[in-house]
């Protein structure tokens, strides 16, 4: 694995010449990506450089020790410090997820559970919502579908970060959010106190980048135009501005009402569209893929129960990774970083183990 960072450090200063230059910030999708992987690139520079220095620590200090034995008292922090900063480098050195610095759109549907469900589905998009501006990302709300009692049908969010480091970026985090999550909880609807189980279903894509990254053709496209309904289904608009996307050679339907505008909803819809299609593509590769992974934490099966939310007892509980924690007030506040890192830190060991074995 080591031996891949020669590699890497000669396309790390060939970026940095490419970031001179004033020709790529003419393109700013391009300039964006590249941006990406050279942050990327800068932190494995970065703790290869301290890797190298450790080892050199180590070395003079045993050689001192030859001549000074007070020398020898610093050779075992040293050396601790040296496998740390290998241990480092080693994290750093798995293949990332090509997509990780992206941005998302994050779609949250009512399920089992009726209008608890759907209240629920609000509960989760104020989580999400106060997460993302803990991270100091922007949140875009592009289409709701309320139910009577104030909650979520239906409700999709675009969530964007400035982060040129692909480590923090959205998807990078939310990527693991995607299936069932299940809430247990007394209902505000039930008189008799009794708990109820409910589910509601997240959806996360990566957003494209650039519009001509996936290719629409228009005869691909069929365009339904139509008036805007609220909860109940009464009209909240006189014309008709409301969109339905079709994509004839995926299926894959998309409709937009949020805005009054139909040029506004047609672009709404355009950018979840292509969203939606990029992910079924990789979904499509990852499939044959992942006949190579032990373990695929971000799972394609978006019925897959992942989460329980247990109000009575305050729990909160990750089936995939086994985290479990009491605080769930703080989680619906937006505190749901520890949830995640447990993610990131579980798909990394996988992948960790996948590299031992293939190197094997």
């Amino acid at each position: 694995m080591f031996e891949s960072v020669h590699t890497l450090m000669a396309e790390h200063a060939e970026l940095q010449e490419q970031l001179a230059d004033p020709a790529l910030h003419a393109d700013p999708a391009r300039a964006k990506k590249v941006n990406r992987r050279y942050a990327e690139l800068s932190k494995i520079r970065a703790a290869h450089t301290a890797w190298v220095q450790q080892g050199e620590d180590v070395e003079a200090a045993r050689e001192l020790a030859k001549e000074d034995d007070s020398f020898a008292e610093e050779i075992p922090a040293l050396e601790e410090g040296l496998v740390a900063a290998q241990e480092k480098l080693r994290r750093l050195l798995i293949p990332r997820d090509p997509d990780d610095g992206r941005d998302v759109i994050m779609e949250i549907k009512g399920g089992e559970g009726g209008a608890e469900s759907a209240l629920f589905a609000a509960d989760l998009l104020r989580m999400y919502m106060h997460y993302a501006e803990s991270m100091g990302w922007k949140t875009e709300l592009l289409e709701r579908t309320e139910s009577d009692l104030g909650g979520y049908k239906d409700v999709q969010v675009a969530i964007k970060s400035n982060a040129t480091d692909p480590s923090q970026g959205v998807w990078a985090h939310l990527k693991y959010e995607g299936g069932v999550h299940r809430v247990q909880r007394v209902p505000a609807t039930e008189s008799q106190g009794r708990i109820h189980t409910s589910t509601t279903g997240v959806l996360v894509f990566p957003e494209v980048d650039e519009p001509g990254e996936v290719e629409i053709h228009p005869n691909d496209l069929k365009i339904d135009v139509y008036r805007s309904s609220g909860p109940g289904g009464q009209s909240v608009n006189t014309t008709d501005s409301a969109v339905r996307l079709t994509h004839l050679p995926t299926g894959i339907v998309v409709a937009m009402q949020n805005e009054k505008s139909q040029l506004q909803n047609r672009e709404a819809g355009m950018r979840v569209l292509r969203a939606r299609i990029l992910a079924r593509q990789q979904e499509e590769i990852a499939a044959e893929a992942s006949a190579h992974r032990k373990t695929q934490i971000r799972t394609m099966d978006r019925s897959e129960r992942i989460r329980t939310y247990n109000f009575p007892e305050n729990r909160i509980a990750d089936h995939r990774t086994g985290y479990k924690a009491y605080n769930l007030d703080a989680v619906m506040n937006g505190a749901i970083g520890p949830v995640i890192d447990s993610c990131i830190q579980f798909d990394e060991e996988a992948r960790l183990a996948d590299l031992g074995d293939n190197n094997s």
